[in-house]
């Protein structure tokens, strides 16, 4: 087998458009509209530079089936771009962009190779001066929702080089994603292949490195969900089949969530300085690029009541944009949070005999046994699912935010019960 180098990226979403921004200034908006053809621009410039021997995209190159026409022409181009330095590109459609999706009739570049949907393809990888280095095996989504096993439809083919499969897909049914294509890390490694280049999980995860089988995350993250760096991964293969995997970031828009305990902070101006001392940490971790960001109050202290007077909190946010609209790189406020509590001693009323302290000991022991919070969960929000705008099942979702629901709620109780004296028992 040869040594060879490719780039592995996924998911691009392509002209998303990043719903809930509409009510940005027009200069922030178009900024964060434009953040996915930037991050493609950065993704031809890297395959240029690093002189990889080809590019694989593994799914939702565009964010909707019936795909823009701009999405589309911007694509062309860079693969157009990527063709011209003699780097050929494999792609597969996923469960945005499947091949029954409105697409317009275009001429994309030789070298360039989508994969069809009611097979595995195998396309053989052969340079002049190396011969075979590569058989890539894919399959496309036909329609959006794929719920067939498709990994079982693998086989590896020469011996002599290296095997890679393109997948989009949920292995072993990762909850955040929706389960399509779902298959198991067990049916991978019975494909026999030395590289397996996943999309559909937004989020780089390698599920194993000898053989690999690797996520690279999406392009650009698109929402306060998708926090931190995004890009993809240069891939050197060595003669024995294994993977050294060098992650390369590619997003122009970094978003953020920061939490910021009030603690010690008894004024407004106390405030509106740590907070801008958090938007200017965010800017240096956000090294050049654009930046979006959730704040999270939280804690207890004398700025509490401060927080809830009058729209404090909404005038606070203005102020903190209005600072950032015209600076070279933003770092805009998507939103601040507050989760903070007036001054009490929890440590104190839970030892307290009343029904304040008998709250606050039931809700420890609440915290401390995952299976009691689920079910006291599913029991308490069990009346949510009657309602019309119920979306699943929020006993459902996972024991963090279980407990950071709980930890409001006790927050909540313990405020408004104090101001009744904890009613004794």
């Amino acid at each position: 087998m040869k040594r060879l180098r490719f780039m592995h990226a996924a998911d691009l979403h392509l002209d998303s458009p990043f719903k809930g921004m509409s009510a940005l200034p027009e200069r922030v908006r178009e900024r964060i509209r434009e953040s996915t053809f930037e991050s493609l621009k950065e993704l031809v410039g890297l395959a240029i530079q690093e002189q990889v021997d080809f590019v694989l995209i593994s799914g939702d190159v565009y964010d909707l089936s019936d795909r823009s026409l701009r999405a589309q022409i911007r694509f062309q181009k860079a693969l157009e771009q990527l063709a011209g330095q003699g780097i050929p590109t494999y792609i597969i459609h996923g469960n945005h962009d499947p091949e029954d999706g409105r697409a317009a009739k275009l001429v994309w570049p030789a070298g360039v190779h989508f994969f069809a949907c009611d097979q595995v393809q195998t396309m053989t990888v052969e340079k002049a001066d190396r011969g075979v280095i590569a058989q890539i095996h894919g399959i496309s989504y036909r329609t959006a929702a794929v719920t067939d096993n498709l990994a079982l439809h693998f086989k590896a083919g020469q011996a002599d080089a290296c095997q890679i499969g393109l997948l989009h897909t949920n292995v072993d049914g990762d909850p955040g994603h929706d389960n399509y294509a779902p298959c198991s890390k067990q049916d991978l490694l019975a494909a026999g292949m030395h590289y397996w280049a996943l999309g559909h999980v937004h989020t780089r995860n390698v599920l194993q490195e000898q053989p690999a089988i690797v996520y690279p995350g999406n392009l650009q993250g698109r929402s306060i969900r998708e926090t931190g760096p995004r890009g993809c991964y240069i891939v050197e293969m060595s003669e024995d089949g294994r993977a050294e995997l060098t992650f390369h970031a590619l997003d122009r828009v970094r978003w953020f969530q920061e939490r910021l305990s009030i603690a010690g902070i008894q004024t407004e101006q106390e405030l509106k300085d740590r907070l801008g001392e958090r938007l200017e940490r965010v800017r240096s971790e956000a090294d050049g690029r654009d930046a979006v960001v959730r704040l999270v109050l939280e804690g207890r202290g004398a700025s509490h009541d401060l927080l809830r007077k009058g729209r404090a909190l909404q005038e606070l946010t203005a102020e903190l944009r209005l600072d950032e609209e015209e600076r070279s790189r933003f770092v805009w406020v998507e939103s601040i949070e507050d989760r903070t509590a007036s001054e009490l001693d929890l440590a104190v009323m839970l030892q307290e005999k009343s029904f304040l302290g008998d709250l606050l000991r039931y809700s420890a022991a609440l915290r401390a046994d995952s299976a009691a919070l689920e079910g006291f969960a599913r029991e308490a929000l069990s009346a949510l699912q009657s309602l019309p705008q119920a979306a699943g099942d929020p006993a459902a979702a996972e024991p963090e935010r279980l407990r950071e629901w709980l930890r409001a709620a006790e927050e909540l109780a313990a405020d408004l019960l104090s101001a009744e004296g904890g009613w004794p028992g």
